[in-house]
């Protein structure tokens, strides 16, 4: 589902109150949600709201459908499929609401938000779902340029990262249909980067690239991430990637996650990591190791001895993790035209 509204804030406010959301409340534990349902279909909502134990899924249109209506129950079907965590609630806001459609929300228990007339929707046309993915690596080329640029052009985006005018242009037009991107004279820039991230860790969860967690023997993560580069480093034909709050840590000076490293490496070499460091120590750490799904070791860098993935790797990957990252995360945006 894809949101239609121009709006954003006051429909949001506007759903909020009809459903006596506290403002407090979170918007989109997008983590929950890709661990526990793995949906390569169109049924996602355009408002998720987290508020105690329960999950707000929540459609926004012109005018009520039964396209609307059953994506919504399929999700809620998968979720509770899946043994869910939370308590899931439906809801659709819309300015219209049909006698038929009316009755079979009430059936299937899916509140009425009823939208005032005044709050600007697109046509169903200029909403269109795209089914451009902007964390492929093109597209993130373009879109993590956008966020260091704050404010450019298209055709700048497009020459500093030498990818085409028009995938940039595609890429940016598949933002500003998702009401993420703005532009104003000619010059594009991010207008909501919670969506954003939001969005990234719908399309690429990172735990969809995990390979393995091996147990390894060091108190300390970052110990541990400058021991194994130096293993790896020896190794000139074996490449490494830390990444995620590993990455992050060094990139912002934030101190996150001292249990865990985070890395990439190829399928072939995941042996030769445990002959060198698995253990079955209780002093022990854990290693997680993701499997690359694009080239990610062309462009890492070496900071205080741990060989890490780029920036805009990092925040694309801690973007995936979702609601469990999203400090760090902001930490990360918030810098990044430093990066």
């Amino acid at each position: 589902m894809s949101a239609e509204t121009t709006d954003w804030n006051n429909v949001q406010n506007h759903i909020r109150k009809d459903l006596d959301i506290s403002p407090q409340s979170l918007y989109t534990d997008i983590t929950t949600l890709s661990e526990n349902i793995a949906v390569d279909l169109p049924i996602y909502p355009d408002l998720i709201v987290e508020e105690n134990d329960a999950i707000y899924f929540i459609g926004i249109k012109s005018k009520a459908s039964v396209d609307v209506i059953a994506k919504l129950n399929l999700l809620r079907d998968f979720c509770l499929k899946n043994t869910f965590p939370k308590k899931i609630q439906l809801a659709i806001a819309a300015k219209s609401f049909p006698v038929r459609e009316k009755l079979l929300m009430d059936q299937l228990d899916i509140t009425m938000v009823k939208l005032p007339w005044s709050i600007k929707l697109t046509t169903e046309k200029q909403s269109k779902p795209s089914n451009h993915r902007i964390t492929s690596a093109k597209s993130w080329k373009i879109v993590s340029r956008l966020l260091k640029e704050k404010k450019t052009s298209i055709r700048q985006l497009a020459i500093l990262e030498d990818i085409s005018y028009g995938w940039a242009h595609k890429t940016t037009q598949a933002l500003i249909q998702q009401n993420i991107v703005k532009k104003e004279n000619n010059r594009v820039s991010i207008s909501n980067a919670d969506k954003l991230l939001n969005g990234i860790a719908w399309e690429r969860p990172l735990n969809k690239l995990k390979r393995c967690e091996i147990q390894i023997p060091f108190s300390e993560s970052m110990v541990a991430a400058r021991e194994i580069t130096r293993a790896f480093s020896m190794q000139h034909n074996i490449p490494v990637g830390f990444t995620s709050y590993t990455a992050a840590a060094l990139y912002t000076g934030y101190g996150v996650r001292n249990d865990t490293v985070y890395l990439y490496l190829n399928d072939e070499h995941i042996d030769y990591f445990k002959e060198l460091f698995e253990s079955s120590s209780r002093n022990s750490i854990k290693a997680i190791i993701y499997r690359p799904d694009r080239e990610v070791f062309q462009n890492t860098l070496e900071k205080e001895g741990v060989r890490i993935v780029s920036a805009s790797q990092t925040l694309l990957d801690l973007a995936g993790m979702g609601y469990s990252a999203m400090d760090i995360t902001k930490a990360m945006v918030a810098k990044y035209e430093f990066l």
